[in-house]
């Protein structure tokens, strides 16, 4: 992820996280968006190196997969909180069609140097993030701290509604479940050999 192929690469890949992280950050705060960046940018290496493995030796640098991750938690975070939204058809549309135009370009014949594994392992792991980090109350929620004395708990709503926790849970599974099951096949066979270090002398 911190690694880019020039200062093209680079530059062009600072620009798209300054426009897709924006509004995500200023909504969410650092503490949420830093650890879906990772871990985003984590899934898209791993997809990458299941796919090439055992192949001929290759580079893969860039933050693609970790900027597919933040697309991919803007889907989930609509979709989990999708009862607060209004123009809920106009926003799903616009953001799935960035989110095609983006991966498309992947497949266009003739462009050389994508790695569109890493978009799609990213991407993936963004929209479970998203279901796990960004969920927000709903509705007409008021938290206990502000309820005044004497008021009758039984109306109160509930934080999460039952869509959203049953989101976060499948999400969360399948989260550590698709990392484990790709660790364990990435590494699986692989012996680890100990080669003795050059005697230095002086």
């Amino acid at each position: 992820m911190w690694l880019h192929a020039g200062i093209i690469h680079l530059v062009v890949n600072m620009t798209s996280l300054m426009l897709v992280s924006y509004r995500l950050e200023q909504e969410f705060g650092f503490a949420r968006i830093a650890p879906l960046y990772l871990l985003s940018g984590f899934g898209g290496s791993l997809l990458s190196c299941l796919h090439h493995k055992g192949k001929k030796e290759i580079v893969s640098v860039g933050a693609s997969g970790a900027l597919f991750g933040l697309l991919g938690t803007m889907l989930s975070e609509l979709i989990a909180n999708w009862t607060i939204y209004e123009n809920k058809c106009t926003s799903l549309s616009v953001l799935g069609s960035v989110i095609a135009l983006n991966l498309a370009f992947g497949f266009i014949p003739g462009v050389d140097g994508v790695d569109n594994l890493a978009h799609i392992g990213g991407f993936a792991s963004g929209v479970l993030l998203g279901f796990i980090l960004f969920l927000r109350p709903q509705y007409g929620y008021v938290s206990e701290k502000y309820i005044a004395a004497g008021y009758d708990a039984k109306h109160r709503k509930p934080k999460y509604m039952h869509y959203q926790q049953l989101c976060w849970i499948i999400a969360l599974i399948l989260l550590v479940l698709g990392y484990a099951l790709g660790l364990s096949k990435l590494y699986k066979g692989d012996k680890i050999h100990n080669e003795p270090l050059p005697h230095s002398h002086s």
